[in-house]
This record gives C-alpha cells, structure tokens and sequence, in this order.
C-alpha cells in the first residue's frame, strides 16, 4: 500500500468498485439521485462501523469537519446533509448492500478455506445451520414486532465450518421460524449442514437427502420411530446407541419415508444426554458427535460480531433502514478479513478494528500502523473469544 493515501481510503481499495456499481444499478439505487449516491452512502456507513460512531449524526458532523479531506477520502460528496443520508437510508434498497456482502462473502471464502487445520477429514463442504436475534425497541420498531410487548429481527446464517466465513444470511423479523432457511439455501451436493432441534422439519430435511446431502440434527423428545437393527457402539467414548431407524407418526414416515441414523451420547462433562439424527450411515458414530459439537462455532460468531460491529444501536427505524445497516456491517468485516488475508497481516480481527477505529485520518501505510501500534490488554480480550479473532 503505496504512502499518501488516508488509512479510510486504502481500506476502501479493497472493495471491487465495479462490482458495486453492478449492484446498484440492478436495483436503480442512483436513479433519480441528486446529491447523495450510493457509494457515498456506503462509504459514510462503513465509515460509522470502523470508528464505532454512535448515530448518523455523529457520522455527518465527523465527516464534515473534515470536509476538505472527503475527496481524498473516495467521496464523490463535498459536504454530508443528515436528512439526506437518513432519506437514503430509510429508502434506498437495502438488497444492494446484500448482493455485495454475497461477493465480499464469496471473494473472502476463497481466502481462507484452506487457512484453518480442521481436525476431521471430510471431502464434502462443512455448514453450520443457525440464527441470531436481535432485539429491538418495539414503541420504535413497529414493523418487527415480536412476541407480546417486544421487537426483534432475525439474522439466519450458513457459517462455511471450514473458512469460519458465512456463505450465505437472511434478515428477517424475529417471527420468521428457523427452518424456513432450508427453502432459501442452495443445498450442495455432499455437503454437511448441522443444524439444531429448531431445524428439524422432514419434508425439508428429506430434500436435503435427495440432493444428496447429508445433515446431523438434533433429535426432538417427541420422537417416534422404529427401531430396524443396531450396530455395536464403544460407550468409553459416550457413545450410548447407533441405531438404524424408521419414522412411525404417519406425517412424518411419509414426508421423510427413507432410513434415519439415530445416535445417542452422553456428555460426561454436562452430565447430559443427547440425541442426534443424521442420514449418513457411513460415518462412525464417534465422527458425528464431534461434527455437531462444531456447531458452537456459529454461537461464537454471533457473539463476535455483536460485540464488534455496531449492530445493536440503530440509525434508523424503517425495515429498510435496519437490514441497511446490517448487510453494511457484514461488508465492513468481510472487507477487513480480506485485507487481513491479502496484507498478511499478523493480528487478529479484533486488534486490527480497534486501531483502525482511532486513525481513519492518517496517511500511514496501513502494514505500517498495524505492526507498530501495540496497545495493552488486547491478547487478554483476544483470549476470550478464540474463534474467527484467530483469522
């Protein structure tokens, strides 16, 4: 990264302008646009999300009294309006920020697939099924209404197990139930997804096994099932049965008429019992605990980005202001994973959008300011969250 440039518009470099474009003109988000495009209100969003600014006018002021600064800066704009940028938020589509988040997702998968020694040898593609809610002042977010006197909003994520990138997420109200994001996934050929007892429909869960697919699932309470035969199991591992079974309920045997694997294991660290389906009857049974015991990952991811991405505080209060910042939100981390990977950079995620939150302004080598600054403690807050911070 060459000197002279502000540490904001390097980052930016790293956003394939032309893809953008490709968004939005599908979407006709410049039409009719005087002041304001798109770029300068993705830039000015993204920039909110990096200095971890708290409300849309608090971007405006900041980025005004830099005024001479915002063409250096990559902005088209001379001077920053706050009902023009809340107008956009609040109308512009927000798909446009969701298609180049799918790029941004599919550019950064490619660089990291093969950055992480995953400890089980599978040829097929690793997905982590799950979502995370986000709740919301209901007496301002009429729209999401939830449950009672509540509001929320839902993001539904496929987090790829083997890159701890998300191949693909959904933004909905919070009412929209879980399995509904197996009718909106391309389901690959071989692939795995792990999913939880929220996702267990067998209409949906057979077309996954049509694909073919496989899938591990936990298993509801609830189930009735016959037991065709059993195969020997080795209980110093906690495994407790492997079953080979057929579904009883009439509803069920017919949306899922085929043969099911149920696994049974105690978890001697909880000191509880578990109960997994899956329809790969191949796998050892040992492989297959160890398999969901990843799905944890995608509860660390949700954690993470909750805590470092400015996702609980909302600039706006329309549907389309809320994915709006979301989906900017998403791309703001994936572009920093990715000039993490093609920097080489040695920190991890949480370190480098600290320092990149106090020096937005300068025009040093980003290689320069993130192998010189040094701040204290932030191994200790690393530590804590030992997932996707380790990129």
């Amino acid at each position: 990264m060459h000197q002279g440039k502000f540490i904001f518009a390097q980052i930016t470099e790293f956003v394939a302008w032309y893809l953008f474009d490709q968004c939005v003109d599908r979407y006709k988000g410049n039409s009719k646009v005087r002041q304001l495009n798109c770029r300068d209100q993705f830039l000015a969003m993204m920039f909110g999300q990096l200095t971890n600014l708290r409300s849309l006018r608090g971007i405006v002021l900041c980025l005004n009294a830099h005024a001479k600064q915002l063409y250096h800066l990559g902005f088209r704009t001379d001077k920053f309006v706050l009902s023009t940028l809340t107008r956009a938020d609040e109308n512009r589509d927000w798909r446009i920020y969701r298609d180049l988040a799918q790029l941004l997702i599919k550019k950064a998968r490619k660089l990291y697939l093969d950055d992480h020694n995953f400890d089980i040898d599978l040829k097929g593609a690793l997905y982590i099924l799950d979502s995370t809610v986000i709740e919301l002042c209901l007496s301002v977010f009429r729209w999401a209404k939830f449950e009672h006197d509540t509001a929320a909003v839902k993001i539904h994520t496929q987090l790829d197990l083997r890159a701890n990138i998300p191949s693909f997420f959904l933004i909905t109200t919070a009412k929209v139930h879980d399995v509904n994001i197996l009718d909106m996934i391309e389901i690959e050929v071989g692939a795995y997804y792990i999913m939880d007892r929220g996702y267990v429909d067998f209409e949906r869960l057979y077309q996954v096994n049509l694909a073919p697919a496989f899938f591990i699932i936990r298993s509801k309470k609830s189930l009735s099932f016959i037991r065709l035969y059993s195969s020997k199991v080795d209980k110093n591992v906690g495994i407790r049965c492997d079953q080979i079974i057929k579904l009883k309920h009439f509803y069920s045997s017919r949306d899922y008429p085929d043969k099911l694997r149920r696994i049974k294991y105690y978890d001697a660290e909880t000191d509880r019992y578990f109960v997994y389906l899956t329809n790969n009857l191949k796998l050892k049974a040992e492989v297959i605990v160890k398999l969901y015991k990843h799905r944890w990952q995608i509860e660390l991811f949700f954690k993470w980005i909750k805590q470092h991405l400015y996702i609980q505080v909302f600039w706006g209060t329309s549907a389309n202001a809320v994915k709006t910042q979301i989906c900017i939100a998403i791309c703001t981390f994936l572009i920093i994973a990715i000039m993490k990977k093609q920097l080489k950079l040695n920190r991890n995620l949480h370190e480098i959008l600290q320092i990149l939150s106090v020096c937005q302004f300068e025009k040093t080598p980003i290689n320069t300011v993130l192998s010189e600054f040094d701040p204290p403690n932030f191994k200790d807050q690393a530590q804590k969250l030992p997932f996707l911070l380790d990129f």
